[in-house]
This record gives structure tokens, C-alpha cells and sequence, in this order.
């Protein structure tokens, strides 16, 4: 980290000067360094930089090397196409750990070629490659995802083969892993509370007071999706698979570039998403992916400052306090602190360190109130939790802690009896010849409104004996097929539109060839059964495969059952890296001859 730190120093300094160091006199003609010239250069800038001359100087013929091979895979790939990239290897990987690892390429290939060859190469299996924060798709060309030459492709070990068996190898395959997450959290974000919570789970998402938002479906498929990722990522994070844990974290963040970017400014979640992978960068010592890391910290303090508003007025009027949330701002200037160093501003690094250790001691939980909060039977993570919403005063810490408690369990009662009242709901609507899965949509809809849902059920049962009777010119279903429509929409859509060929077709076009259930509410909700039974396709429905329900239950492990398990950080980590910056920063000036 040093290196980098006076790396980026130089550079400005030569930057400033105008002095190109692939060029004569620092480079000769056979690109071997002008030792004369760089060594005056090094006794030049030591005492500017408190630096000993010949770190210095072998700082400068670093970025020297860099240019000159810069230039020359400029000009291989001017002449030849092939480019050069620079691999941000796992640690375990390095043989040098100070030595650049470069690769040359074209960009016309799949990315799974380069995979293959960097898997044999460095004698590694099962990764995936990073650029700029996104995951590279291998069935695709590399030019296509935005590869260029001199790009920076972090890769990432997703497993360790040597130390598993094959069956388990397989199981654990990152890929795998990834698909299981999403199938899982796919599964739940289709399930709308229609059936029985105990058996069914389901996910509902809230404000920071619990209740309810209503989001459209798209966007909120979506934020399951995100939020799910997320919390399989800070799962691995706790357990220290970094590689594996920004997978997940890239995943999450993905899914969330799906949703509006006014439900991005009202939840913290997404904010917190870009500290995390910030954070494993951190871990996985890939901060030279700075570009990537900068604007997601500048993505995340904007996102903080529309979610909780100026110096924090709305997190305190939704919450009462703002010490818990307070951790984030820690990680936050300590990661833009860390970031600063990297690009030579020390002075930039201070300020930030500075507030750092401020919120430090105010955030850092004292051991012995610790311990009488914990006497009085609450949990650690209560007493710490408490105690930074309370400022450290322990009187107020047990009394927050204890309406915390209470409200949780209003919450929890209040979510039950809503439960209980929609399958009463339901129930009742069953037993009016309607099937289950309509009834819960009708319910859905309806807002919970059973007599609405019980009219809205009757409309589409008379709608549907209607469309039933009617059948649509097989000519002008044609027509629309001529124009490229799928035969179920173009018949629905002539349905609608009373076989109307160019109102069909501007209906279509407004839609995307797609009509979706709102449109179609003939088909939206099935005729009543003759009898109160279960269909067979009712059943299907109705009911989950113990693969479903297995994947499931899988995701949900992963799911924290505190809502302010995001908050709860014991900063033993920001304290290492604290004490590294600061050993970093105040180092001794040294004295140069």
C-alpha cells in the first residue's frame, strides 16, 4: 500500500513537471533506464517526498517499467490487435506478491477462452473474472463487455478444489451457488401470503418501521432479488469468503440497477451494498480498482444523504437517534480515508481519519456496560446496539432496548393477525366456489378488500364466459401474426379490442407484442370450480416441490432475523485498518544525503 501511495505522489510530480519517463534521458533506445538521470531525479524529489533516495528511485523506475510497456502494448495492438491486460490475481495466487501479472489477447474471444488459459497458466480453478465491478459473462466476447487494452480484470478464486472432494467441490461451485441463490429468491419473490406462513414462507418488504411498501411487481421481484444477494454476501463476508461473498454482493448489485432510482434514494440498503463491495476489495488487497471503488463511494454517500437527508433530520425523525446508523459513516470515511492514501493525498486521508476516530470512540462499545446490559438477560447485540443509540448512557440503553423489544413483538403480532385475516379471507372466498390462487389475486388486488375481491371475481368469471363463447376471425389473427405478434396475444388482443385489427395492433405495439394479467383479466383470474375441491392444476399451483421448498429454506438460512443485523458491525476490523493508516500516515520523515 505504501507503493502505491508513492507511486501516485510521483506521478503527480512529474505530471507537474511535464517529465516523460519512457522518453530519453530516463529511457534509452533499447528501453533500458538512464540510471544517471533517474538517480538525480530520485535525490531531486527524496526531500520533498521525506523519502530515502532510494526508495524513490525505485519507485521511479517502477512507474518507468509500467510506461514503457504501456507504450509497446499500445503499439502491438495498433499492429497486431492483440492487447494487454493486467490480472489482479487472488493472493494465494502470486508467486511475487509485489509483481504485476499481465496477459496478452485479443478481444474478439470469448471471454471463456481467457478463463481457460488463465486457469492453466496460474494454476487455478473455478474463477471469475471482474471488470469494474461487473461480473464477465463467459459465453460472451470480451470486446462486447467493455474489455479494452491495458483493462484491469480482477479474478476471483470461487473455490478450493485441493481441499474438498469432487462431490463437494461440485456442490460448492461458486456458479452453482450463485443459481441456487437466485432460483431461491425467485421462488419466494413469485409467493404473494396466499398460503399457509408456516409452511409457505414468504417475503414482504417494509419500511423502517415495518409497514408495508407498495411497489410495482417488476420492481419488486427485482429488490427481493438484490436484497436476497445482499444478505448471502454479508453471510459469506461474516465468514470470511471474500471471493465468494462479491460474487453474491456484484449479483445484488445488478438486480438493483433494475430498480427506479427514487426507491434507490428512499431505502439505505443499496448504499450499504456499495460499502460492502468496497469493503471486499479491501480484503482481497484489490483496491486498485479504484475507479470502480471512488464512484461507489460517492454512489453510496449520495444514496446515505437522500435516505437519512441533511446531517441525518430524517433518520432522527423516523428512529429518534442516529448512533447506530453511525457505523456506516465510520466505514465510509474510513474506506474514502484508505482510498485517498492509495492516490497519494495524505492531507485528504487525515481529515477523513481524523472523523474516523472521532466516531470511533464515540461507536466503540464499552466492555463493562457491556456486561451489566448483558446481566440484565438482553443479547450482545442488543447491549451494543443500545448502547451507540443511547450515546453510551446504560440507563437509557436498557430502556431503548426494552421498547425495541416490545415493539418488535407489536410488530410481530400485528403481521400475524394481518396473515390470519387474509387466509380467513381467502378461506371465505373459497368457499364460494372460487379456487384458491384467484382468490389470493382477487384478495391482491382488492387490497384486501373481500367484497371488492369477491366483485372483481365475478366480472372475470362473467368476462370469461363471454371470451369462451366468442371466437376470433382467423383472418385477422392472421393479419397480426403477418406482423410478428404471438398468436395467444394476437387473439386476446382482438378479443379486447372487439376484433378490431388496428386497435389490436396499437395495443400490441403500447405493450411489447405482451399483454400482461392487469390487461387480460379474463385470464387473470380462472372461472369458478363447480365444487369446492382442489383442481389438479389447482393443485399445482397451490403447492411447492420439495426442490422448491428445499431451496428456500436454503436462502432464508441466510437471512438475518434481526432487521439491524446491517448495524451491528464489533469494529474489530476498522480498528485493524485504523492502525494500519495511521502507522502509514505518521511515519518518520527520513533523512536523505
Amino acid at each position: 500500500m505504501t507503493e502505491q501511495n508513492t507511486q501516485a505522489k510521483l506521478k503527480n510530480l512529474l505530471k507537474q513537471e511535464k517529465i516523460q519517463l519512457w522518453n530519453p534521458p530516463y529511457t534509452q533506445e533499447d528501453n533500458q533506464p538512464g540510471d544517471q538521470h533517474l538517480l538525480e531525479l530520485a535525490q531531486r524529489y527524496a526531500p520533498l517526498l521525506h523519502l530515502p533516495a532510494a526508495e524513490v528511485g525505485g519507485a521511479l523506475e517502477s512507474i518507468r517499467i509500467q510506461a514503457v510497456r504501456r507504450g509497446k502494448g499500445n503499439q502491438t495492438f495498433r499492429e497486431t490487435s492483440v492487447a494487454t491486460l493486467e490480472l489482479l490475481l487472488p493472493r494465494d495466487a502470486k508467486q511475487e506478491p509485489k509483481r504485476k501479472n499481465y496477459l496478452e489477447t485479443r478481444l474478439d474471444l470469448p471471454v471463456q477462452q481467457l478463463v481457460d488459459r488463465i486457469t492453466e497458466e496460474f494454476s487455478l480453478k473455478h474463477i471469475k473474472l471482474i471488470l469494474n465491478g461487473r461480473t464477465l459473462s463467459t459465453d460472451q466476447r470480451l470486446d462486447e463487455q467493455g474489455v479494452k487494452n491495458h483493462c484491469k480484470v480482477m479474478v476471483l478464486k470461487v473455490s478450493d478444489a485441493e481441499q474438498i472432494t469432487k462431490e463437494e467441490e461440485e456442490k460448492k461451485n461458486q456458479s452453482e451457488s450463485i443459481q441456487r441463490t437466485q432460483k431461491g429468491f425467485q421462488i419466494l419473490s413469485e409467493r404473494d401470503g396466499s398460503e399457509d406462513p408456516d409452511t409457505t414462507p414468504f417475503l414482504e418488504i417494509a419500511d423502517q418501521k415495518g409497514n408495508p411498501l407498495k411497489i410495482p411487481h417488476k420492481e419488486k421481484k427485482a429488490l427481493i432479488l438484490a436484497m436476497g444477494f445482499h444478505e448471502k454476501g454479508r453471510s459469506l463476508m461474516k465468514r470470511k469468503q471474500y471471493d465468494n461473498a462479491l460474487c453474491h454482493l456484484l449479483q445484488a448489485d445488478q438486480q438493483f440497477s433494475k430498480c427506479g432510482s427514487a426507491l434507490l434514494g428512499s431505502v439505505d440498503n443499496y448504499a450499504v451494498l456499495q460499502l460492502d463491495v468496497v469493503w471486499c476489495y479491501r480484503a482481497l488487497e484489490a483496491l486498485s480498482c479504484l475507479e470502480d471503488s471512488r464512484s461507489r463511494l460517492q454512489r453510496a454517500e449520495e444514496c446515505f444523504l437522500k435516505c437519512y437527508g441533511e446531517q441525518q433530520q430524517r433518520l432522527l425523525m423516523i428512529k429518534g437517534n442516529t448512533g447506530r446508523e453511525e457505523v456506516l459513516f465510520l466505514r465510509l470515511y474510513l474506506l474514502q480515508s484508505l482510498l485517498s492514501y492509495i492516490e497519494g493525498n495524505d492531507r485528504q486521508a487525515l481529515v477523513l481519519l481524523s472523523k474516523v476516530e472521532n466516531l470511533y470512540g464515540r461507536l466503540s462499545p464499552d466492555s463493562e456496560k457491556m456486561a451489566q446490559l448483558m446481566a440484565l438477560g438482553f443479547t450482545e447485540r442488543e447491549a451494543r446496539l443500545g448502547l451507540r443509540a443511547c450515546g453510551g448512557d446504560l440507563q437509557e440503553a436498557a430502556i431503548h432496548i426494552s421498547n425495541r423489544r416490545q415493539e418488535r413483538e407489536e410488530l410481530k403480532q400485528s403481521e400475524r393477525q394481518k396473515r390470519r385475516t387474509r387466509m380467513e379471507a381467502i378461506s371465505r372466498l373459497e368457499e364460494l366456489g372460487f379456487s384458491r390462487r384467484d382468490a389470493a389475486r382477487a384478495l391482491h388486488h382488492a387490497g384486501g378488500d373481500v367484497d371488492k375481491a369477491y366483485a372483481i371475481l365475478q366480472d372475470s368469471s362473467q368476462a370469461a364466459q363471454t371470451v369462451s363463447q366468442d371466437t376470433v376471425s382467423p383472418e385477422k389473427v392472421e393479419q397480426l401474426l403477418y406482423l410478428g405478434f404471438e398468436r395467444e396475444a394476437a387473439e386476446a388482443a382482438l378479443r379486447l379490442t372487439g376484433e378490431d385489427v388496428q386497435s389490436a395492433t396499437q395495443l400490441l405495439l403500447d405493450n411489447q407484442g405482451v399483454l400482461s394479467p392487469d390487461l387480460l383479466s379474463p385470464d387473470l383470474l380462472s372461472p369458478p370450480s363447480t365444487s369446492t375441491s382442489p383442481s389438479s392444476e389447482e393443485a399445482s399451483t397451490s403447492s411447492t416441490s420439495p426442490e422448491d421448498n428445499e431451496l428456500v429454506n436454503e436462502v432464508l438460512e441466510d437471512i438475518s432475523r434481526h432487521e439491524e443485523d446491517y448495524l451491528d458491525l464489533t469494529l474489530e476490523e476498522e480498528s485493524e485498518l485504523i492502525s494500519r493508516l495511521k502507522t502509514y500516515l505518521n511515519r518518520e520523515p527520513a533523512h536523505t544525503v
